[in-house]
């Protein structure tokens, strides 16, 4: 849509293409609003990708009295567990109880609370356990032999992302990747947005509302002109962002069963211990505060230190730094409320901060993954009032794609008997991935070699394809890290050979990294 011929004109235009910014492209656009969305990278490339990949409640945050907050994201994750059974799993966690440390019928007290706090629940509820029987004790110290168990919920957090991005793509949304919202100003009433993208073209975009939904970058990366910066780039005290780097290592599992753990440190934090794609653990998260760039973090040796002496103070194995098979770090954008509370004591909830100017501006403050679809209601919420034919909210009872039209059981039922020929691992790999969209990207395939080039460990040209086409996917990274997590099996040649592919697939004059409604951005300015 455009008006008076120029730049294309939307309702609302979204910057940042993290797990927030795409739940509020899909929100608006499943209530009618026309959407765009742009992101400098890969969707969900930077906070959304380097956390615990953990839907709950926060258990921790319970001895900071942040009760509100535990309780909507307790009842958050019934939501996102009912919508996305695909990407968002049950969890059950040991907590060994350290005598040194919290005393035991504090941790137990604690966990009684999280159970109540959730409301109705889909999960089972907490209890105390023998570790000297309990399977998951058996990889601990014998000295620790009085535990606990809850349940929380595991997610693939990059397909969460994606899965939030192609739902607002259905809708109507422009998602574009690999554009940087440059700048921005009011010009007659409408927003005029300066967009860059990563081959140096130049676009720009108008809408009748902006959405600053940058993460990390919210005070730096999108700049505007004097008068319509972000609360926090104007430097008005309690609203602005702390920026804390966390980061996690992945090993080789240890510990037999399909038990997580979590460990608590004399510093009062914890370390989550997470089985991680059937053969590795997770090991997370560390809590620093950052002042660099947050495209540019990375796991420092001590904090590989403190993870590995984590795990030794608990386990009877004792990790190294030699053991790490992969490691990624990210600077998560806690709200800053103007106190003087530590790290650990920082809340972890969003705010929404609302600019009436006209046209209207709302800027997006902290929030987690639990939280994602409550904070795109948020915005909407205050953005209502601009748009009088907007409809009512709707993603609590809507699934997000792969996760409407059956059933896990049904639907490995029927990929085998479409699909005779995929290997179970493989067949179990595209359920948990992509659940019923699978049969899209398989399409009429009879054998094996219906999928294209193998390129190793289970992925083929259909996969990739599909990825470039319908996920954005442009790099092998966005593919082997992200999409499918097969960076942990891959060699150096074989990611060669993927990249390889990609680039000679962009280099064909038919194909564009590009999504198709590029066309819709005026590119002359």
């Amino acid at each position: 849509m455009t008006e008076d011929g120029g730049s294309p004109v939307y309702d609302i235009a979204v910057i940042g293409g993290g797990i927030n910014g795409c739940g509020i492209a899909r929100d608006a656009a499943g209530r009618g609003l026309k959407v765009f969305l742009c992101e400098q990278a890969d969707l969900g490339g930077a906070t959304s990708s380097a956390s615990s990949k953990l839907i709950h409640g926060g258990l921790r945050y319970l001895e900071q009295y942040q009760f509100r907050l535990v309780s909507k994201s307790l009842r958050e994750r019934e939501t996102l567990l009912k919508n996305s059974p695909h990407l968002i799993t049950p969890l059950r966690f040991l907590l060994p109880h350290h005598p040194g440390l919290r005393p035991a019928w504090l941790l137990r007290a604690g966990l009684l609370l999280y159970d109540v706090l959730g409301g109705k629940r889909s999960l089972s509820r907490s209890r105390q356990v023998n570790l000297a029987t309990h399977p998951g004790g058996a990889a601990l110290k014998a000295e620790f032999s009085v535990g606990f168990e809850y349940a929380d919920c595991w997610v693939d957090d990059a397909r969460l992302v994606i899965a939030a991005a192609a739902d607002a793509r259905r809708l109507g949304a422009v998602v574009e990747t690999r554009t940087h919202g440059q700048s921005a100003a009011r010009v007659d009433g409408l927003w005029d947005i300066a967009l860059n993208d990563a081959r140096g073209g130049r676009a720009s975009v108008r809408a009748k509302a902006l959405v600053n939904a940058t993460g990390p970058w919210v005070d730096k990366g999108f700049t505007a002109p004097a008068g319509v910066q972000s609360a926090a780039a104007a430097g008005r005290r309690g609203t602005g962002v702390k920026l804390v780097q966390g980061s996690h290592i992945v090993v080789k599992k240890w510990f037999a069963g399909e038990h997580a753990y979590i460990l608590q440190n004399r510093d009062r934090r914890v370390v989550f211990v997470i089985p991680f794609e059937r053969d590795w653990a997770l090991v997370g998260t560390t809590e620093a505060e950052y002042h660099g760039d947050p495209a540019k973090t990375r796991i420092t040796p001590a904090e590989t230190d403190y993870l590995c002496a984590t795990v030794a103070r608990y386990f009877t194995v004792a990790l190294t730094p030699e053991d790490v098979v992969w490691s990624y770090s990210g600077v998560r954008p806690l709200y800053d409320d103007g106190s003087d509370d530590s790290l650990r004591e920082a809340t972890r909830d969003y705010s929404i901060r609302l600019d009436p100017g006209q046209p209207p501006m709302v800027t997006v403050y902290g929030g987690k993954l639990t939280t994602f679809r409550r904070l795109a209601e948020a915005v909407l919420a205050e953005l209502t009032p601009y748009f009088p034919a907007i409809k009512p909210p709707w993603t609590a009872a809507a699934p997000l794609p792969g996760g409407d039209r059956m059933a896990a059981d049904e639907i490995v039922e029927a990929l085998s008997k479409t699909y005779p020929f995929l290997p179970p691992s493989l067949r179990e790999r595209y359920l948990s991935a992509y659940a019923d969209q699978a049969f899209k990207m398989l399409g009429d395939a009879a054998a094996i070699g219906d999928l294209g080039r193998h390129f190793g460990h289970g992925l083929y040209e259909t996969e990739a394809a599909y990825l470039v086409e319908h996920e954005w996917a442009g790099s092998a990274e966005d593919i082997l890290w992200r999409r499918t997590k097969l960076g942990l099996r891959f060699e150096a040649r074989e990611v060669a050979g993927l990249q390889e592919w990609l680039d000679a697939r962009f280099n064909h004059p038919n194909v564009s990294r590009k999504s198709p409604a590029l066309g819709r951005v005026n590119r002359g300015c």
